[in-house]
């Protein structure tokens, strides 16, 4: 839980640009507050020099080892020549401390959503998740957590029924459909027998890779932590059982030049993809009393969108009685 009903209530415009000049840059004062709601990310103009990015961690959420894992994974695949977007140095330093608030400075780097339906594409992209992902095979994270049923099914699940955020008449439904899903994901799970756990970037969805005429770039590891291959890629996978298993093998046909997938985890991905939105609900009533979430999803808890959402978990349950796709 946040320390505080409101943790961005004294990040003041002033309070940002205080926070840049404190690591002996100029602002020429421009500021543009940049779509992000688990933190706070803005464009910061500079006096003579191209902006810079600006992200200040929500407050009580990680803790200093866990942000400094995820900048060191970020420096470690821009090593080995991985466009990932890493944080900056300065003064030795990537975290940085500012009237309560911690935060990181970033280049900027644009592009625009890879073009999936590009069969050459999807190869191009399967290629550099490959190399992410030998990188992140070569060691363990110590501080980032691990993608698993109870952190982000169990929990959330459990949050949503004793909170109240779901309505009355829906209820009954949502905890006996919930309950079952978590009975098939278990299974699902127990199919896997020594699953791999890799440093992973944990959020791989299209608006975190930026394309350019140079090929990709990954952004935004805020999210990495330890889980299967698997869950980098298959949000990647969208439409028919046909198109994602085409998609999969484009994907794979890049991946597999620098890692290995073990084929067992393709019974992982409506597993994966049902753990993500159940978590994905309560992590927006977790958030509801941050001014920024009424503002940006007015719709959640509404009845209509509790009914979409428990429409979409019965398919879900018809999804993970289905075989896993082949490839």
């Amino acid at each position: 839980m946040d320390p505080s009903p409101h943790p961005y209530a004294a990040l003041a415009p002033e309070t940002v640009l205080t926070a840049v000049e404190t690591l002996g840059l100029t602002s020429n004062g421009r500021l543009l507050a940049l779509n992000s709601y688990e933190n706070r990310v803005y464009q910061v103009g500079l006096d003579g020099a191209e902006p810079l990015v600006v992200k200040f961690y929500r407050p009580g959420r990680w803790s200093d080892q866990a942000i400094l894992e995820e900048h060191a994974f970020a420096a470690e695949l821009v090593g080995y020549e991985i466009p990932v977007v890493a944080p900056l140095p300065f003064t030795g330093a990537t975290l940085h401390y500012h009237q309560g608030f911690r935060y990181a400075v970033f280049p900027r780097r644009g592009g625009r959503s890879p073009e999936l339906d590009d069969p050459d594409c999807r190869v191009r992209l399967g290629r550099f998740l490959g190399r992410i992902h030998a990188v992140g095979a070569s060691r363990a994270f110590a501080h980032r957590p691990a993608l698993g049923i109870a952190d982000y099914g169990e929990a959330p699940r459990r949050y949503l029924l004793e909170q109240g955020f779901i309505p009355a008449h829906l209820v009954s439904a949502y905890e006996t459909l919930s309950r079952d899903l978590l009975a098939a994901i278990r299974r699902c799970y127990a199919r896997v027998d020594g699953l791999r756990q890799l440093r992973l970037h944990g959020d791989c969805h299209l608006g975190n890779i930026l394309w350019t005429e140079a090929g990709p770039h990954f952004v935004d590891l805020d999210d990495c932590l330890r889980g299967p291959a698997i869950q980098d890629l298959w949000m990647l996978l969208s439409g028919s059982r046909a198109e994602m298993t085409l998609q999969l093998s484009d994907l794979l046909a890049g991946y597999e030049d620098f890692y290995e997938l073990d084929r067992r985890e393709l019974v992982l991905v409506e597993a994966l993809r049902t753990l993500r939105m159940m978590n994905y609900s309560a992590w927006l009533a977790r958030r509801w009393s941050d001014p920024a979430f009424p503002l940006a999803f007015p719709w959640f808890g509404s009845d209509r969108y509790w009914e979409e959402h428990v429409l979409a978990l019965r398919e879900q349950a018809a999804a993970l009685d289905e075989p896993p796709l082949v490839v």
